[in-house]
């Protein structure tokens, strides 16, 4: 399976071309921010659906803005920018990318110039019917007054990095992080939610947590819509997980992937549960345009479109 060439600074190029000054900030201090993109292959319409890049576009632009970087690129650019890494790769499957922004002057207190590039990349899913096998990591969550989980750097990914690999070392797949009052706040790179009492529940976006845009999709449509299903914005307690009936991370990465125990206690029957799968059906569907809902969340890739 052949590599995939990169989209960097207005132009495709092989992988070992895409590179950055090694005294670069973007390098020595991850002064960088992306964003985690989704597309889906739909064969039924011959074509390859990238998900509400309106919204990432936008979560990106306020990174940048936190980060005091140049926005070198419009979103007529960036869509244009997606579409042409995924035509120029000829992808008829489903991809993730990310799309990064960076600064290849020097110092810490580098803001300019500023480049993006895209990076597609094949990710695997857990397969049906399997899950994750988590406990609650002993790294707190960065605080948003330190390094704040609202703005999507790399820099800041590497708490979850830590709580990532002290998981694996004592035998678990993922780590939940706690915030400074001790509540939930997230998965290293994905949102939260539980079933507890028939509820759906999930950490408030004040719980030092990124403002997934998975998470939006579910609360505002999915969740609601075609589920029939409200979804409880509140802090929850390290001792609620341990009896809640089911649980999930989601994100543009993770999608929606089951949890199926916590610090070892199983959750439910210890399988993935029925409002989970019912779930996980429906977004998929969305995503793919199997659904037709929501026509505006999917950006063609191969017939044109006006954005």
């Amino acid at each position: 399976m052949k590599d995939l060439n990169i989209w960097m600074n207005g132009k495709l190029v092989p992988q070992s071309e895409a590179v950055l000054p090694v005294n670069s900030a973007a390098v020595f201090y991850a002064t960088n921010v992306f964003e985690g993109l989704r597309a889906y292959w739909n064969a039924a319409d011959d074509e390859v659906y990238s998900f509400r890049l309106p919204e990432h576009f936008a979560r990106f632009r306020e990174s940048m803005k936190m980060m005091r970087f140049t926005i070198p690129y419009s979103d007529l650019d960036l869509y244009e920018a997606v579409r042409t890494v995924l035509s120029g790769n000829e992808v008829k499957e489903d991809i993730h990318m990310h799309m990064c922004a960076y600064v290849t002057g020097t110092g810490l207190d580098a803001t300019t110039p500023t480049g993006i590039y895209i990076n597609p990349r094949r990710r695997p899913r857990v397969a049906e019917g399997a899950g994750l096998k988590c406990c609650v990591s002993s790294w707190q969550r960065t605080a948003d007054n330190a390094i704040p989980i609202r703005l999507k750097c790399g820099a800041n990914y590497q708490n979850g990095r830590l709580a990532t690999l002290q998981a694996k070392a004592d035998g678990y797949d993922q780590p939940l992080l706690l915030n400074r009052e001790g509540h939930v706040a997230e998965g290293t790179g994905a949102t939260f939610f539980m079933v507890r009492k028939g509820r759906l529940v999930t950490p408030p976006v004040t719980a030092d947590i990124l403002e997934s845009i998975t998470r939006t999709t579910l609360m505002d449509a999915i969740c609601p819509e075609l589920l029939g299903m409200g979804v409880v914005e509140r802090e929850i307690d390290r001792t609620e997980l341990y009896v809640a009936d089911e649980a999930f991370l989601c994100g543009s990465g993770y999608e929606i992937t089951p949890i199926l125990s916590i610090d070892k206690f199983p959750l439910g029957d210890g399988k993935v549960g029925p409002i989970t799968q019912r779930l996980t059906r429906a977004y998929m569907d969305i995503v793919r345009g199997v659904d037709t809902r929501f026509p505006e969340w999917r950006t063609p890739t191969y017939r044109p479109v006006r954005v």
